[in-house]
């Protein structure tokens, strides 16, 4: 499966914001961001003004790296909400939060995404009792995410439930720690992802 291997934090950078790609790191003093907000390369202050087209591909880009997603996958997403009923800009995001390794995060289960992909890709959670190790598998309204019985009593696990229990919860999801499983209620409607992305933007550069 092609990823991207490189160092994350110069993707923060380059995107002129925290993406939080490396969980518990991006809330210390120790992030990279907080004492090396300029864009990477050698003659980073001497950037043009972006133009439309540019200021759209930012926007793109902001959202596939927040995801951890490559831009062929990335547009299957968009070509599958421009033909689903809604706003496309919506549904776009609607697929990407479902994303399985994203579920897994969101319920506390991962510091990061990459954490929590991880995680799935090694056969750690099941959906409605059945291991799953996809992570781009798309959770239902009423499905049950849960850390696999064989898991439990891994260190790591063990630790993020109990550090699950301090963080907030999206309301779509429903979370039980100490049984370390969870249930989607619902899909997440846009108020809800707190992604800083601009989704208008991406749907006018793939509609160009």
């Amino acid at each position: 499966m092609a990823r991207y291997t490189g160092p994350v934090c110069r993707l923060c950078r380059r995107e002129g914001g925290k993406l939080y790609l490396k969980g518990e790191k991006c809330y210390s003093p120790k992030c990279v961001f907080e004492h090396r907000p300029d864009t990477p390369g050698q003659r980073s202050r001497f950037r043009r003004k972006p133009t439309e087209y540019g200021t759209q591909l930012r926007e793109k880009q902001k959202a596939r790296r927040i995801y951890g997603i490559l831009e062929r996958q990335f547009r299957n997403y968009y070509r599958r909400a421009s033909r689903a009923r809604g706003i496309t800009g919506e549904v776009l995001l609607q697929l990407l939060e479902r994303r399985l390794d994203n579920v897994v995060f969101r319920m506390g289960f991962g510091s990061s995404r990459s954490e929590a992909r991880q995680l799935v890709r090694h056969g750690h959670f099941t959906v409605n009792d059945r291991r799953v190790n996809i992570p781009s598998f798309q959770v239902r309204d009423g499905d049950v995410v849960a850390v696999h019985p064989a898991s439990r009593d891994v260190p790591r696990l063990k630790e993020l439930a109990g550090l699950a229990a301090q963080r907030g919860v999206p309301e779509w999801l429903e979370v039980n720690h100490e049984e370390m499983k969870g249930r989607v209620l619902r899909l997440p409607r846009r108020e809800e992802i707190d992604v800083p992305v601009q989704e208008h933007l991406i749907i006018e550069l793939y509609s160009r």
